[in-house]
Formats: structure tokens, sequence, C-alpha cells
């Protein structure tokens, strides 16, 4: 599949060269994508400028009705938009294609919320006057969305961006474009208008000193690393521009000695081991108190055992490849540092690399201590790493050191104890009981250097909105 930018309603490959795009579970090429730079993302800002003010007019039922008919396609075509997202990404085909109907509940949840976009009336301290608050898109989005979740993170923010009358500007991860570049394609079928919404692909630097720089560009929303957060934070100074951040984590799991251990078993095997441990929210250490540590430790070893790691487009695949060889050797690493401090390995603990593919068996350790790499380093790889503890203010400490707070999980059958952990937690998102808490009705996103804003719920409408104060003198 040989894909092209998206700008103005136009396909155009406009760029120095092309960039190849390949199966990280086979090292072949898949696709080849246009190297856009800046003045593709200047076409593109432009052409959505140029479509703002038109669009923004629109009722939220027109944008809810043209919503409506892209969430119908993608749908109607989720398979093949699977298959491509995991011949470019290397997830299973059925984890790629509930990846797919999880982007499309965001389209539908906000083109239903895009008609409650409410304003309101507030009394006035003195007779003659009224006052309105007013709700109104903030203008053009530009998005920056990365190789995991190459379909989800898209929608997840296009589709508030568009309920709200903004329009939108996508910039596609380079290793995953030709999901985004299908997505595309089934919304211009939808009918949306020329420069509503654009697509460019390419030089990640080169364009996004476009977007960070641009006086069209009225908010930019990026999901990443912290690192390049910060980078984005400091470039958009000069314009004030408004910034919603979805960074790094390095999620704790705690389990609780009167939690279901069958079912904490099941959230972390959710949480943990979803899309080869490379998501921004998946477990990435496990905090087991230490009367059931031996009995957690066994039920995990064994489940984690039974994994099938392969080929993401062949039956019963449950773990495919790592993206690239540099995710493979931090994971490598990783292993390594905690064997060598004291870590045993129950289970794993190696991988395979052969054609520029490379897979890393699914890997539980145990006698994990604070001093390992693995438990202060976002590992992004199918390794779990277990560490006993004593009290539960014990773990809620241990849980809460760190840098990050995005997600975190904990099980509990105990009310009291479970809303003291849930209370304590410095995190964005917590799941008690639950792997898997993310929901398009639901704000996403984190605190400290996990980022700023959040997306998913009333909150991921509310980021592409501006709220305007009318005072009135009658």
């Amino acid at each position: 599949m040989n894909g092209k930018h998206y700008i103005n309603g136009e396909w155009t490959d406009k760029g120095n060269d092309s960039i190849n795009v390949m199966n990280p579970a086979t090292g072949e090429q898949v696709g080849t994508v246009p190297n856009g730079g800046e003045s593709e993302a200047t076409e593109a800002v432009e052409a959505a400028a140029a479509a703002f003010p038109s669009w923004s007019k629109t009722t939220a039922y027109e944008r809810a009705e043209l919503l409506m008919k892209w969430h119908d396609l993608l749908l109607e075509h989720k398979k093949e938009v699977g298959e491509i997202l995991t011949k470019e990404m290397g997830k299973p085909l059925k984890e790629a294609i509930g990846e797919v109907e999880y982007s499309a509940s965001f389209i539908s949840w906000f083109a239903e919320e895009g008609k409650r976009v409410y304003g309101r009336t507030i009394p006035a301290s003195k007779d003659g006057k009224r006052i309105q608050i007013n709700k109104q898109p903030v203008g053009v989005v530009a998005s920056i969305t990365p190789w995991n979740f190459p379909a989800a993170m898209m929608a997840r923010k296009m589709a508030p961006a568009l309920a709200a009358g903004c329009t939108f500007v996508s910039k596609p991860a380079k290793m995953t474009p030709l999901t985004a570049v299908r997505m595309f394609e089934l919304a211009e079928e939808a009918g949306f208008p020329k420069g509503v919404v654009n697509l460019v692909t390419g030089s990640a630097s080169q364009i996004g000193k476009v977007f960070t720089s641009h006086p069209s560009v009225r908010k930019l929303t990026f999901t990443g690393s912290t690192e390049i957060g910060k980078e984005l934070m400091k470039q958009g100074a000069d314009t004030m521009l408004n910034l919603s951040l979805e960074l790094g984590g390095h999620a704790p799991i705690i389990v609780l000695d009167d939690a279901d251990i069958d079912k904490a078993v099941e959230g972390v095997m959710a949480s943990k081991f979803r899309n080869a441990g490379q998501t921004c929210v998946c477990g990435n250490r496990i905090y087991v108190q230490e009367g059931i540590v031996d009995e957690f430790s066994e039920k995990l070893k064994q489940a984690a055992g039974q994994l099938k790691v392969g080929n993401g487009l062949e039956d019963g695949v449950d773990i495919g490849p790592l993206v690239d060889k540099d995710g493979y050797e931090k994971v490598e690493r990783h292993v390594k540092d905690a064997v060598d401090k004291g870590a045993k390995v129950l289970v794993g603990g190696d991988g395979q690399t052969e054609n520029d593919a490379y897979f890393y068996n699914p890997t539980v350790l145990v006698d994990a201590t604070e001093d390992m790499l693995v438990m202060n380093e976002e590992t992004f790889g199918p390794v779990a790493p277990i560490m006993s503890f004593k009290t539960d203010e014990e773990a809620v400490k241990l849980a809460n050191d760190t840098r990050f707070g995005l997600a975190s999980y904990f099980f509990t059958e105990s009310m009291s104890r479970g809303t003291f952990v849930a209370e304590n937690l410095e995190y964005g998102i917590v799941g008690w009981n639950d792997g898997l808490p993310s929901t398009a009705q639901a704000p996403f996103g984190g605190m400290k250097e996990s980022g700023v804003g959040r997306e998913g719920g009333q909150e991921g409408l509310d980021a592409f909105l501006e709220t305007k104060y009318i005072s009135i003198k009658l």
C-alpha cells in the first residue's frame, strides 16, 4: 500500500523522497508514504485555516452526521484497516481489529457529545446587565500521534476536534502511517468538506516546527514521550500555543492480600501483555503483598507461559513483535540488569531475532528490588517484575515514587482499603480491580510529567473549545 498526503481535499505525494513502511514481524516492506516537511505542513495548516470559518458555523447535528458516516465506514472496513495496522505495527490481528472498534467508539461518542456543548447565563450584579458564557471551537488543531496505537490515538483527537467545530491536521508516526492514510480515505468517503481534515506524513522535526510556530495553529495535541512533549512546550511558547500532551508512563500495579488472586492475575495479564507491553498505560512494575506473593507469582507465570508469540497475522498469536531493534535491546537490558541484581526468571527472559524482526517472550520476574532499571524506567515490553511489600501505605509510597503519573492499578476486595489506595495514588487514571479502564466516555490523561490535559469524556471535548464571557449592558 502506497499512501499520500491528504491536503485540502486532494491526495498528493509531494516531498523530497519516500518513507518505507516495514512489517516488524517479517522485516519486509509493506508500503511507502511521502517524506513531507515544512512546505507540506504549511500547506495543510493553511487549508485547515481557510476551511475553519465555514466548518465552525455548521451545526453540531451536521457535524455529527458526517462523523457517524465515518464511524460506519470504519466499522464496515474494520478487518481491512486492522490488517493494515497489524502489518505496519505488529500487534495481533484480533487486537488490531479491537483497536479499530475502539477508535470508532470515540467517533460515535463525540458525534453525540458535540450536540451538548452548552453555554450558560449568570445572574448579574447590577440591574440592566446580562452575563452570557459561550463555548466556541478553538480553531485549527494539529495532531502528532505515536506508532503503538495508530488508529485509536488519531481518532481520540480528531473526533472531538471535529465535533467541536475545529479543522484538523494530522501527522502520524513514520513507522505506522498507513493506518491513518486508510482512515482518511474513509473520512473523504464520508464527505467532510475540503480542508476540514488534512494528513501530512514525513519529518517529525520539520512538521512539528510548523505546528508549533504557524500563527493559524491554535492547538496542538500530542501523544508520545515526555522528552518530546517538553520540547513541544518550549517550541510553542512564543505563540502561547494551547497544548494537550499525553506523555510517558511508569504504571504500578498493587495487589493487596485480600484481593481475588485469579481476578488480579487476569487484570495484570490484560494490562501488562496487551500490545506486547508496548503501551503507555501498561503495568510496568507489580507490587504484591508478602503473604500472597508466591501464589500470585505462580499463577501469573502459568498464565504468561500460555501466550503465543509470533506474526500478528497468524491464528492464535497473543504477542507480536517489538517495534524495532532499539525497543528489543531495551527490554534485554532491563531483564539482564534485573537478573544481575538478584531477580529470578519464572518464565521467559529471552527472545528471538531474525530478518530485522524482534520478538521477546512474555517474562515474569520475582524478587525485584527498587534499584533495578525495570522498576525505575518504562520498559515498553512484555516483562512483569514482581516486588513484595508489607503495608498498604508502603505500597502507595512505592507506587508514587516516580516523576510519572499516567495510569495505575490495584486489586482489593475491601472498600475501605481500596478507597485509601485510590485516593492516594498520584495518577490521572486508576484501575480498581480493572486492568483495562480506558473508554471513550471517560477522561484519559496523566499527572506530573505524564502530561497536560485530558482526552475522552466531556473533558476531551472541552479541550477543543474556548470559553467566551459576554457582558451586556442593556
